[in-house]
Parts: structure tokens; C-alpha cells; sequence
């Protein structure tokens, strides 16, 4: 049978999509469709499906990334935690392990924040106060970043994490966010950026997403539209969203 295959794909008596296919299933080798034959269906369009990155569809991609990264790391979250804009996450993956949740703030105007200023020169914030520092999708707004880092450091307790989250791949549709986006993130420079204030052994970066999550993402399309293997499934080509989790080194006598 297999040579009676390679037969009929040599004498190219098959047609030429059923060839290709056939020929990289012998192979071992991933079939790929030839120049013509993508049918682009609902994504053959010039704007996307939502401009909200999905949150009108439902729990945006990036936050199925983000959720699945804190609940993996929620021991982390106990003590006094500070989150930037709200506590939500501190009080879904924190639970009765926190035992003070504090909220930073930019600027006046929000009832939770216990600190309102800039990161990058957040002198008011006494140093190693908090256990644990939640901190997503926040870098890429501070143009002077590498200043936001070493207050993080700072204020963080000696043994202290802080938990990260910031964008690869993403669209830049909200005009509020979109002034005031300076960066996107690969692991090479979270990594990078990280190392300049924490030890490299204390810090761990992840990235979540594959062509076919960042294409939805890109579309604003809902995680709820894709199946969870689809969602989980890794590819480092295609980095969706970053997370680091850093520790600050415990005081040595």
C-alpha cells in the first residue's frame, strides 16, 4: 500500500492538494496548504471582530492567561498584598491568606486606593512593606520602567514576590490605554529587565499563546470561543502574554 502511494504521488495522478497531504503524512513532515487554498472564512476582513479585546464577548484571552498564571502562583498571595487599580485578583486568588490588601493608584479619584502616585517615584510607599505585589498588564503604561522596577524591589518585604503580567502580542484599539502604551514584551526583555534589580535565580518567566490564540486575541475574540486545549497549548513563537514572578532575596545575617 505505501508504495503504491508513493506511485500514484510520483505519476501525479492524484490531485495536487490530496499529493501534498499525502506526501507529508509519509514523510512525518506537517502538511501545509498550498497558496490559494486557506479559506480565511469570518477573518478575511480589514477590522477586527472586537475592538475591546474581547471583553464584550466574553473573558478576554489575555485574562485566561492572567487568571490561569495567578491561580498557579496564588500560595504567593498572602500577608499584605498590594494590587495596582483594584484588589480583585488579591481577593480571588488570595483568599483568607491576606490578611491586608493595600491598592495603588495613579491618580486621585479611586475609593480602594490606599496609595496613589507614580511607581517610578514612589517615595511615600515605606520600604519591604508588602508579601506580595500584584502587578498585570501595568508595565507597558510606565515609560520609565526600569525606575517602576526598582520601587517594586524596594518596597517588597525581604522573601517578598511579585507577580507580573505584561503584553506580547496584542491590539492597541482603546484610545485611553493606547495613549499611554509604551511597550510590548518579549521573554528575552522581561527577562532582561528583571535581572537589572532582581537576582537572576529568583526570577521566573512564562509565556502563554500559539498562532492560534494570538489570532483570536488580535480579532478581540473571547477565550469562551476556543477550546481549552487550544488555549493551553504553548507555543514560544507566538508570546501572547508574558508573566514573570520574581522574589526579593531574604536578609542574610
Amino acid at each position: 500500500m505505501y508504495q503504491k502511494l508513493l506511485k500514484s504521488i510520483a505519476r501525479h495522478t492524484l490531485p495536487v492538494s490530496i499529493r501534498s497531504k499525502l506526501k507529508a503524512q509519509l514523510q512525518g513532515t506537517e502538511y501545509c496548504l498550498p497558496v490559494g487554498a486557506v479559506n480565511f472564512g469570518n477573518l478575511r476582513r480589514l477590522k477586527p471582530i472586537s475592538e475591546a479585546w474581547g471583553f464584550d464577548r466574553g473573558l478576554p484571552i489575555d485574562r485566561y492567561y492572567i487568571e490561569n498564571f495567578l491561580g498557579s502562583h496564588c500560595d504567593d498571595i498572602k500577608g499584605r498584598v498590594l494590587e495596582i487599580g483594584d484588589s480583585f485578583y488579591t481577593n480571588k486568588f488570595g483568599g483568607d491568606r491576606v490578611t491586608k490588601n493595600d491598592v495603588f493608584h495613579a491618580v486621585e479619584g479611586n475609593p480602594e486606593a490606599t496609595f496613589v502616585g507614580d511607581l517610578t517615584s514612589a517615595d511615600h510607599i515605606p520600604s519591604d512593606t508588602f508579601d506580595c505585589l500584584i502587578l498585570t498588564e501595568t508595565l507597558q503604561l510606565i515609560y520609565e520602567v526600569r525606575l517602576a522596577l526598582k520601587t517594586i524591589y524596594r518596597i517588597l518585604k525581604p522573601g517578598g514576590v511579585v507577580l507580573v503580567t505584561v503584553p506580547g502580542i496584542t491590539q492597541l484599539s482603546d484610545q485611553e490605554w493606547k495613549n499611554s502604551w509604551y511597550w510590548n514584551y518579549t521573554t528575552l526583555s522581561a527577562q532582561r529587565l528583571f535581572q537589572e534589580v532582581f537576582p537572576a535565580a529568583n526570577i521566573q518567566v512564562k509565556t502563554y499563546g500559539n498562532v492560534l490564540t494570538a489570532t483570536a486575541f488580535l480579532q478581540g475574540l473571547a477565550s469562551q470561543e476556543l477550546r481549552k486545549e487550544e488555549l493551553d497549548y504553548r507555543d514560544s513563537n507566538y508570546e501572547v502574554t508574558i508573566t514573570v514572578r520574581a522574589v526579593k532575596p531574604q536578609v542574610t545575617s
